[in-house]
């Protein structure tokens, strides 16, 4: 299913699936070195093991945190959304509960870094009333690939450069992708993954980007660790 534009809460799978999922990719792209870098584009676990962070490089950027009791917030900003320009400005935040409005967001906020904002709670996502003439908040260019486990396959496929001809290459990808799901992730799980992606993409001669490769049982256990929700 397709998400709408402007997005609604009901367009985004639960929270603990979502992370899952943005989790699984960052975990399909680990890099312990870049883990290191303070300034970065891709999946990556953010300060902390309490949320994720997504920067596509050029024009979309996001953030989702887990906010205790099955809470999360999930706010960001992509070059398509409407909402930075709309007038007169839309409050992002009408209607949020106190514990989504954390100085830290206000701080984003105030320098025009997030025009989108949604919160999960008691089992749905919300996020404050549109006007009826906007058209596009930005939430589906900039993270509709995780709002389905085959956009996430298409998505990560698409990453190691996989196509209709790599053998193989689909059904690894959603084996992680349910694994990561069902919350049945391990070190085990990690290493097979990174083992069958190198050899597909050494196979296929796709040198480009770097396969992921667990470097020690340090890193295995962070990966690990990382896709779990609670």
């Amino acid at each position: 299913m397709r998400m709408h534009r402007p997005g609604r809460p009901e367009d985004l799978p639960d929270a603990g699936v979502l992370w899952a999922r943005w989790a699984a990719l960052a975990v399909a792209t680990w890099n312990a070195e870049e883990e290191q870098e303070r300034f970065r584009h891709g999946y990556w676990l953010g300060d902390g093991d309490h949320d994720l962070r997504y920067d596509d490089g050029a024009c979309s950027r996001w953030v989702l945190i887990r906010a205790g009791g099955d809470r999360a917030v999930l706010f960001g900003q992509d070059d398509a959304g409407k909402v930075g320009r709309y007038r007169p400005p839309i409050d992002v935040l009408a209607g949020a509960p106190e514990w989504v409005r954390t100085e830290h967001l206000h701080d984003l906020l105030a320098r025009g870094r997030v025009e989108c904002v949604y919160w999960f709670e008691d089992g749905s996502w919300h996020r404050a009333p549109y006007p009826d003439d906007l058209h596009d908040d930005g939430l589906d260019c900039g993270i509709g690939h995780l709002t389905s486990r085959d956009r996430a396959v298409e998505a990560i496929c698409a990453l190691f450069e996989f196509d209709d001809d790599c053998e193989g290459a689909v059904e690894a990808c959603e084996r992680f992708f349910a694994h990561a799901e069902r919350g049945t992730v391990t070190g085990e799980v990690v290493r097979a993954f990174a083992d069958e992606v190198f050899r597909i993409r050494t196979a296929y001669e796709l040198l480009w980007p770097k396969a992921p490769t667990a470097r020690s049982e340090t890193d295995l256990a962070a990966m690990t660790a990382l896709v779990r929700w609670r």
